[in-house]
């Protein structure tokens, strides 16, 4: 799988671009101010970089940018996952807008940049002209080791995390103990208190509306009787006069059928009626008049009225209290147990020593490994009896990504000492180093474009030829696209394309092609030569192209 094709349109100086790319390794030359790192820079984009309103040529109201790539299996899984056509290829493009807002879409469906960029690791690995620049900060160099380890450090961050919770929470509490002693008095004693009431849900409601019936007994009892003589024990009583009523209606009912329906509804209001008053003579008959009763619930009232003035809370609340008190005494008789602490802390610390160890097995077995393959590319590189270390120093306390600090050291010579790279080394020294960890550990990743833009810089002669032989190298198992400005490199290429630029009116634009045999000679004599051809630039050309 590799990139087939890139599009552009309006892109920085370029009008109009529609390149067709090989496997193996292939080389962009051009004059300086040419645009050789515009391909790579539209890639970019195409695969989530941001993006500004600077990248759309001027005078044109958007930019685009289309990228084909071979599908694999596992992107194919990717695009089926996130819901995106499958199709023979994968094909993402990315418009920007003048005023630089922009838009994605992958096989035709719309797209965020960070499914984009999630899709970027699995098509091309990027090494920039500037890569030397990372041996240098320590987090990125362990980051380096690791990932020519193998190392997934997810794990071991989540122990981390967790080992540092634990151990919080043992240092507040050792500190607070004193004060967790008194919050636990102060609360144990409130509880008791609250314990002789032991207030349930509710009780409150309840309460108040069985004292209020209590207190009320006599007169509930009165109502009730009176409300029932006046329905159905006196000669004009309700019920009574219904029956009358209803004499009167049935006796009429043969020669006024209307009445029927009068006579129906009375009969239902007569039965209500008869309900009621046996309901009230329940009443009459079961309320009773209990002293010791009511004084009961006078005396559980007071005391819950007492407590709530105490604890400034509403008479309703207090239950709701009673349960707070005892999961905060709960938490606190928690963390006054340090033993328990103690032992949580301790195999949180089990758990993160036993994934950091085996991080530090891991690492101590790449580091020489990456010492020697990296010491025996500099020495094709121009740095004869020179030294790469991989030097893992012991932290005094451990960090999340283990007890190591990674530090590379070089030495530029034989029988020198090695030394951290950015104390010795010069600035071509850097970028041949980092082209040799570069082309080591380009092998390790998965991507199947691998694109090195003027990592080269700094290096010629002898050691710019090895660096084509290297890359050309790189090209027979993975598709290998560089930007150089050596001819020894572009000569090793199995493709070469041209960058040039033109005058178009007011604007200068840009164009790419593939060129061979004479266009191809041409190029490296100017290369070689830094301006017009000569005969022996040319010779020189055709005997790289040969050689």
């Amino acid at each position: 799988m590799s990139l087939r094709r890139i599009a552009l349109r309006d892109f920085v100086i370029v009008q109009s671009l529609d390149l067709d790319l090989s496997t193996g390794f292939s080389v962009l030359t051009g004059e300086t101010g040419a645009g050789k790192s515009i391909l790579i820079d539209a890639l970019q984009l195409a695969l989530g970089a941001r993006a500004e309103s600077g990248v759309v040529r001027e005078g044109a109201a958007r930019c685009e940018i289309a990228a084909e790539f071979d599908i694999s299996d596992k992107v194919a899984a990717w695009l089926e996952d996130q819901g995106f056509p499958i199709e023979d290829s994968l094909l993402l493009r990315r418009t920007v807008d003048a005023d630089g807002r922009s838009r994605a879409w992958i096989n035709g469906g719309a797209a965020t940049m960070s499914q984009l960029k999630a899709l970027a690791d699995d098509l091309v690995d990027i090494h920039g002209q500037h890569a030397w620049q990372s041996l240098t900060r320590a987090a990125a160099v362990r980051e380096l080791l690791d990932a020519y380890a193998g190392i997934d450090g997810t794990s071991a961050h989540t122990a981390w995390a967790h080992w540092r919770e634990q151990r919080k929470a043992l240092q507040a509490a050792t500190e607070r103990q004193n004060s967790l002693r008194h919050d636990s008095e102060r609360l144990s004693w409130q509880i008791t208190e609250l314990d002789k009431l032991s207030p349930r849900p509710e009780e409150w409601s309840e309460l108040n509306a069985q004292h209020g019936r209590l207190a009320n007994a006599q007169g509930l009892i009165d109502a009730a009787e009176l409300a029932a003589r006046l329905l159905d024990d006196q000669e004009d009583s309700a019920i009574a006069l219904i029956h009358r009523a209803l004499t009167a209606l049935r006796a009429q009912a043969h020669i006024e059928p209307a009445f029927a329906q009068s006579v129906e509804t009375l009969e239902a209001a007569l039965a209500q009626v008869q309900d009621i008053v046996h309901g009230l003579n329940q009443v009459a008959r079961h309320t009773d008049q209990d002293p010791a009763s009511l004084a009961r619930l006078d005396n559980r009232l007071s005391q819950w009225m007492a407590l709530a003035r105490r604890y400034r809370s509403a008479p309703e609340d207090l239950a709701d209290l009673h349960a707070q008190w005892r999961a905060e005494l709960a938490q606190i008789d928690q963390a006054l147990d340090l033993d328990a602490l103690q032992r949580g802390e301790r195999k949180a610390w089990q758990t993160f020593d036993a994934e950091i160890q085996a991080l530090s097995r891991l690492r101590q077995q790449a580091a020489p490994r990456l010492s020697k393959a990296v010491t025996a590319t500099m020495q094709t590189l121009g740095m004869g009896g020179g030294r790469f270390e991989v030097s893992l120093q012991r932290l005094d306390e451990p960090q999340a990504h283990g007890w190591e600090q990674v530090e590379f050291l070089v030495a530029g010579h034989a029988g020198a000492t090695p030394r951290p790279v950015g104390k010795v080394a010069s600035g071509g020294e850097l970028s041949r180093i980092a082209l040799a960890i570069s082309v080591i550990t380009s092998q390790l990743g998965q991507a199947p474009t691998l694109i090195f833009d003027e990592v080269d810089a700094g290096v010629g002669g002898a050691v710019a030829q090895t660096v084509g032989h290297l890359l050309r190298q790189l090209g027979r198992d993975r598709q290998v696209l560089a930007v150089t400005h050596l001819p020894q490199v572009a000569a090793s290429a199995d493709h070469h394309l041209l960058v040039s630029k033109q005058r178009s009116g007011r604007q200068t634009l840009s164009s790419v092609q593939t060129i061979a045999e004479d266009a191809r000679v041409s190029e490296l004599a100017r290369m070689l030569g830094g301006g017009d051809a000569s005969a022996a630039s040319l010779a020189h050309a055709r005997e790289m192209l040969t050689s």
